[in-house]
């Protein structure tokens, strides 16, 4: 069992930024690859990025590259990521997930495991 806590969030303006973390319980973080998603009010959830289980490997969403940044530590049990750029369009809740494979944590209906989310919300 994995339990997922986001942190961060909060209202900024656009061209502004953010770094959100969630931190994980247990002794086996490093087992699990780890994902954002997000959800805009009225809209599904969607992937924002993905880091695999050592961070060398990362994969962003097009609507994202280039301006934000998923990074995780072992050793703190926590990942992160860094928003840059931020535009109004990036207002959403966004939510921490694990899964055991890379690919459970690029599709929103595969994660094992998710957190219970964090408001972003940009200002134009």
């Amino acid at each position: 069992q994995v339990q997922l806590v986001e942190s961060g969030g909060g209202l900024v303006q656009a061209g502004g930024s953010l770094r959100l973390s969630c931190a994980a319980s247990g002794r086996t973080f490093s087992t699990y690859a780890m994902g954002w998603f997000r959800q805009a009010p009225g809209k599904e959830r969607e992937f924002v990025a993905a880091i695999g289980r050592s961070g060398g490997f990362t994969y962003y969403a097009d609507s994202v590259k280039g301006r934000f940044t998923i990074s995780r530590d072992n050793a703190k049990n926590t990942v992160y990521l860094q928003m840059n750029s931020l535009e109004p369009e990036d207002t959403a809740v966004y939510y921490c997930a694990a899964d055991r494979a890379l690919g459970g944590v690029t599709s929103p209906g595969e994660p094992d495991y998710w957190g219970q989310g964090t408001q972003v919300t940009v200002s134009s």
